[in-house]
């Protein structure tokens, strides 16, 4: 589950990861956009939280600053 710092709220689970291949880093996750679930309903965006945004990686949270604005990007679904 990926939870935001700044507002308490639970954005979901991670979707997709982007990695750099040529550096083989991390540089962001994704998690469903608002007013998805399980991919069935709602909107195909989703919400693109970078590698620096990302708090604490725990065994059952990930806890991240992504601020009301963060980067939306549609999906190709």
């Amino acid at each position: 589950m990926v939870v935001n710092v700044l507002d308490g709220k639970q954005l979901g689970g991670i979707m997709d990861i982007e990695i750099d291949i040529s550096n083989g880093r991390l540089t962001a996750i994704v998690v469903p956009g608002p007013g998805r679930f399980l991919g069935l309903f709602g909107r195909n965006e989703d919400v693109v939280i970078p590698w620096e945004k990302i708090n604490k990686i725990g065994v059952d949270c990930i806890l991240v600053e992504s601020p009301s604005n963060a980067q939306i990007k549609p999906t190709d679904d």
